[in-house]
């Protein structure tokens, strides 16, 4: 997709970057970041900038806060997640509130988006934070 290069938002995208929010982290450094495949966080896309970015199975993974609940906001969401479908990229959205209370569920729901040579690892659904991305430590499929 030639529409990824957006010079504006590359600074602003860079700085969300090292300024993830708690959940952003958790999910990132607890899951992601140990799947084998390429995982992009805060990717400009066009006019956008997605949370994580996985290509190997066009999916845009989306933290949403309580700013995204306005209705205002929900519009501006499914604009968004229309351009994104357009252009052939799943968009799957959870709320800050489905990370700290069931990251093993959002786990294995974006597992299942996954195509069937990026096993990635699954984390115990009793899992504690760990220091950095404040979730626990991660079991294989076949420890679980």
């Amino acid at each position: 997709m030639n529409e990824t290069q957006n010079k504006q938002l590359t600074p602003f995208a860079q700085r969300l970057r090292k300024e993830m929010t708690p959940e952003e982290r958790h999910l990132w450094y607890d899951y992601l970041k140990k799947l084998p495949c390429t995982v992009n966080r805060q990717k400009v896309f066009g006019p956008y900038i997605a949370d994580f970015y996985i290509a190997s199975a066009e999916l845009v993974i989306e933290l949403d806060g309580s700013q995204h609940y306005s209705d205002e906001a929900l519009l501006k969401d499914q604009v968004r997640d229309d351009w994104f479908r357009a252009h052939g990229i799943t968009v799957l959205r959870y709320a800050n509130l489905d990370v700290k209370r069931n990251f093993y569920g959002v786990c294995m729901d974006i597992q299942k988006h996954l195509p069937q040579s990026d096993p990635p690892q699954v984390v115990s659904a009793s899992s504690k934070p760990s220091p950095r991305g404040e979730g626990g430590p991660s079991k294989t499929v076949d420890e679980v």
